[in-house]
């Protein structure tokens, strides 16, 4: 029986297991578990002030996801009731919602390394060069608009409870990869899902690590789409250009402060594009200035040379 349209306050959030919230204490303890084994072995993969102010970033984005939850399943809700398809609540649906939101994570992902508008969103989670459990919390306080790329997912007729149970069991998955202390797994394992081994290759900063293994829980979408790599030598991790400060507002907000400072000095709109959806680091504006100043030295230095031509031409 189709029962739409349902409207927010039949949905009773307020009920709905809240599993990050559930899971936080656990997170929490594994990672001063690894950080003891880290020092225990006199290993360099933490640092105080990277794991504070990667703590202080996971806290405010709770916040930030509480504040919004209305907004994020109305959203699911909304595009329930407009869909044309109503799936029943069964255990084959959370299965098939999981997929589909894998899949809308991978895309979502990768376009949040190949535009800049999208890695301003994402930087976060990748500008420490250290790689331990205390990582997977340094997500950005604006990733929340990449929401958009889930729409599909919502509008393919999902009960918004199974899309909020999906979601939250996808978000989990990512604590566990983001470690050092596991190395491979049995190859069935390592071919269908995304390991701590994949997911060490994608926070590389190496070149020829760049841009590889987006899958969150499923690595078989790399598989496809050519974005796998295995992981060779270890990793160089942080961003090809690395932030020294410790400072969680700067840390959340350096690449955005950098974009508008490229705005203001972008000459029209097809330059603007470009420094908000070109790939990052395709330095729009210093590469123009460049070829502006090679250009005006081109001229004068033309421009000194017929001169010299002339004073010749007047000697003879």
């Amino acid at each position: 029986m189709n029962t739409k349209p349902i409207r927010l306050e039949d949905l009773h959030i307020e009920n709905w297991p809240n599993l990050i919230l559930w899971a936080a204490p656990i997170m929490f303890l594994l990672v001063f578990i690894e950080w003891g084994i880290s020092a225990y072995q006199k290993k360099d993969a933490y640092n105080t002030k990277d794991f504070f102010a990667a703590s202080t970033i996971g806290l405010v984005n709770v916040g930030i996801s509480a504040l919004i939850k209305i907004a994020t399943f109305g959203s699911a809700l909304f595009f329930y009731n407009i869909s044309p398809f109503t799936i029943p609540v069964t255990w084959w649906s959370f299965i098939l919602c999981f997929f589909a939101i894998d899949f809308a994570r991978y895309w979502a992902h990768r376009i949040a390394h190949e535009q800049r508008f999208w890695w301003a969103t994402h930087i976060t989670h990748h500008n420490s060069s250290k790689y331990n459990l205390s990582v997977s919390f340094r997500l950005g306080w604006t990733q929340h608009i990449k929401v958009i790329f889930f729409f599909p997912v919502m509008f393919m007729g999902f009960n918004p409870f199974v899309f909020f149970i999906c979601h939250q069991i996808a978000v989990l998955y990512q604590f566990w990869i983001h470690t050092e202390y596991i190395t491979k797994l049995p190859k069935p394992i390592e071919f269908f899902f995304t390991t701590p081994s994949h997911h060490r290759v994608h926070h590389a900063s190496d070149a020829h690590y760049l841009d590889k293994n987006y899958g969150s829980t499923f690595i078989i979408w790399d598989r496809m789409f050519g974005t796998f790599m295995p992981e060779g030598e270890r990793p160089t991790y942080g961003i090809t250009k690395p932030v020294t400060s410790y400072n969680p507002v700067y840390l959340v907000f350096h690449e955005w402060v950098d974009i508008f400072k490229d705005l203001r000095k972008a000459k029209n709109f097809k330059e603007g594009w470009r420094i908000l959806f070109d790939k990052p680091g395709a330095e729009v504006i210093a590469n123009r200035e460049k070829i502006e100043k090679e250009k005006a030295t081109a001229i004068h230095s033309s421009k000194i040379e017929k001169e010299v031509l002339a004073l010749e031409v007047q000697e003879k």
